[in-house]
This record gives structure tokens, sequence and C-alpha cells, in this order.
């Protein structure tokens, strides 16, 4: 490249007096460029922080892997534990029983899902201890029907540590009078929170051999809980774990029994970017209209260099630098601004909750009540590279038009 097409590539960019219209369209070309990227850092920053904080607070008190029956029914939950835990990743086992229930406490009735647990086996496969906000998981004794809530179901059935609520069991008794509901009084010994509203609301632990009891399940269990040391390697430990257990145990990992949820979060996250690639495509090709109307107010001056010697290839440079800088100043504006969003996102959305009065997450809709945001690298790096290839791709077509001006023509009404 001779000096002479830089020079005048970075000359074109400055503003004079009679091209300060056209100078203005290069600075709503930066902005734009600028601003597209911005949001778009920030918005997959605010997606990948979300999966994150959701998928921990999930999984603080949903197992990695479970493993049950067809029957979800195991008579011999010891033997499957054992034979798990020959696999290396596996860091805990612990069993359980699941089942639904209605809960009521004065007026107020709510369902629930309610977990049959082994205290101390407990801290092995999730933390939940960790996150009591009141009372301690020891406090369940078989034989004495205590319950542990979700802070969440505790509000909703206006119970505190110490108040009795009365669980009706969906199995019912068969009389000559037709079926009656099994009823039983459970005493409240502490509350918990991970952060989660649908596990908050809708989450009961009792004792495991108290829900034996109360479901009929003799000594079965409805299955096994795993935790791993990577929790990422489920899927894969699942299915080397079902060479080890029998033919007719089944082996769920945590992708799988919340897949509908984490794809449906892709999803979304995917089509908010093509979205935003778009406002970036717009942006950038507005560069053609710039670049256009540069050209045309430079005929003049491409007549002269085309006379003075310069090569089309030479005139096609000159305006390709100028259209490149503009893109790259863009992007680097828009790097600069999307990573400062995208670390102070959440005194951004306290700003606008305060302004317009407005929770911009609730919680009962998003599980979380929070705006967490996750900057990768990887996200910066392709946005920046995307928008800088549409940028210098949008200057192409002009600069061609420029290369192709007759010197004759352009100099016949100067």
């Amino acid at each position: 490249m001779n000096s002479y097409e830089l020079f005048i590539g970075l000359r074109y960019t400055r503003s004079r007096q009679r091209t300060r219209f056209i100078s203005v369209i290069s600075l709503i070309s930066i902005v734009g460029i600028a601003l597209g990227m911005t949001v778009l850092i920030t918005v997959l920053s605010v997606f990948n922080g979300f999966q994150r904080e959701v998928r921990t607070r999930m999984l603080s008190a949903v197992a990695h892997i479970q493993v049950s029956d067809l029957n979800e029914r195991l008579s011999d939950w010891r033997a499957v534990a054992d034979a798990v835990k020959r696999h290396p990743e596996v860091k805990g086992t612990a069993p359980y029983v699941t089942a639904q229930g209605l809960l009521t406490s004065g007026g107020n009735v709510h369902g629930a899902f309610l977990r049959g647990i082994v205290p101390e086996l407990e801290d092995t496969v999730d933390d939940l201890s960790r996150n009591m906000r009141s009372g301690q998981l020891s406090a369940l004794k078989p034989g004495e029907f205590s319950i542990i809530l979700g802070d969440a179901l505790a509000r909703q059935l206006g119970v505190v540590p110490g108040d009795v609520i009365v669980l009706v069991a969906p199995q019912g008794q068969v009389t000559p009078a037709g079926v009656i509901p099994r009823l039983r009084q459970f005493t409240v010994v502490g509350t918990f929170n991970v952060g989660h509203y649908e596990i908050d609301s809708t989450l009961g632990l009792i004792h495991m051999e108290d829900a034996q009891r109360l479901y009929r399940m003799g000594t079965d269990v409805t299955g096994v809980r795993v935790k791993l040391d990577d929790l990422f390697k489920a899927p894969q430990v699942a299915r080397e774990l079902l060479p080890l257990l029998q033919p007719t145990n089944t082996v769920l990992d945590w992708t799988r029994m919340n897949a509908t949820y984490f794809r449906a979060v892709d999803l979304e996250k995917r089509m908010m970017s093509l979205l935003l690639f778009f406002i970036i495509a717009i942006a950038a090709f507005n560069l053609v209209s710039s670049l256009f109307m540069v050209v045309k107010e430079k005929n003049a001056d491409i007549a002269i260099l085309r006379t003075l010697g310069a090569s089309p290839g030479g005139v096609l440079r000159v305006f390709m630098i100028q259209g490149v800088l503009i893109g790259f100043v863009g992007v680097l504006f828009g790097i600069v601004f999307g990573i400062i969003g995208a670390l102070n996102v959440d005194t951004i959305v306290s700003f606008v909750e305060h302004v317009f009065g407005f929770k911009f997450l609730p919680q009962d809709v998003y599980q979380i009540s929070d705006l967490p945001s996750e900057l990768r690298a990887q996200d910066v790096i392709v946005t920046a590279i995307t928008a800088f290839v549409l940028a210098s791709l949008a200057t192409i077509y002009p600069s061609w038009r420029a290369s192709k001006v007759n010197p004759a023509e352009a100099l016949r009404y100067e």
C-alpha cells in the first residue's frame, strides 16, 4: 500500500466545513456499530449469568444424577449405591422418596413436592444444609413427622418453625363410604432458601422413614441421588453407570431432568443474538450511504488523483481505508462500552427500576430476583470480529464505484 493512500484515506475522515454533513453521517455509523455491540455483549453476558445462576441454585437442591427403577421403586437401594460408588467421578450418594401432597394450615392450602431424605446423607448430594434459613436438617427425626419447608412455601402457608400443618396424601383409604384421604400432622422444624423460586415455593423435606410409612412403601425408596465431582460430566457419567446397574434401573442426569427449561433459555439467547446482530448489520451498512456521499462529493479529487497517476486500485484503497477506519473505531468503542455494561448490569438495572418504578425481574416468573452477568471473552471476540467484517464488507461497493470515476467526466464542470 502506497503512503498517499493511507494519508488521503485518513484525511477524508476528518471534518471540514463543507463536508460537515458527511462527517456527521460517519459519526452516526460509528455510534450505531458501537451501540449495537454494547447491547449485544451486555445481553449475551446477562444470558450467560442467568443460565449459570439458575443452574447453580437449581442444583443446590437437585441431584446431578438420579438412579431409579422402571416403576420408580428400588427395593435394595444400598446395592445400587454401592454399584454407583465404583465410578471414579461419583462424589456421594443418598436414597430418597419423592411424592406429592397437599399442605394445609388454617385456611391456606398449597400443593407440594415432598422429598423423604436421610439427613446425615443429604450433605453428600446437595447444598440444602448451607441454604437453611432456620433450623437444621438434623431436626428431621424418624417417627416424629417433622418437616422443613422452602421459605416461599412457608410464607404461602403462613407458618413458622414450631407450627403444625396437615399433609393430605393422594393415596386414600378405601372404605364402604368411598375413598377417604389420608391425613397426617407435621411439625415445621425449619425453612430453607436456595434462591430458586420454583423450588422454594413447592419443596418440603421429611425424614425418609416417615415418607415410607406415610406412602406405604415399606423399605422401598424412589431412587438414589448422586453427586459428581464435575456436574458437566453428568451425561457421560450417566451413560457409563448403566452397565454397572440392573437392566430395569433407569439413570437420569440433570440436563435431561431440566432439558425443556435449559433448551428454552438457549433458544431465547440465540434468537436475541440474531436480532441484535441485525442491529449491528444495519449500522454497518449505513457506511454504504456515507461512503457514497463521500465519493459523490470527492469526484473532482478522485479525477485529480487519477490524472496525477493514481491507479483505480489506489483510489479503491483510499476509500476502503476510510470505511475500515470508521468500522474499527465503532468496534473499539463497542468493546469498551460493552464490557462496562456487562460488568455493571446490576447498577444499570437498579437505576432503570428506580426511574420507571417497576420490577425488572419478578421472582415468580424468572425464578431469580437479581440480574446476574457473566462476561465471556469468546462472546466479545465473536461480536467484534462479526461487526468489523460487516463494516469492512460495507465499504467494498462504494470504494469500487469510486475507482470507476471517469476523470474527464468528473472535471467537465469543475
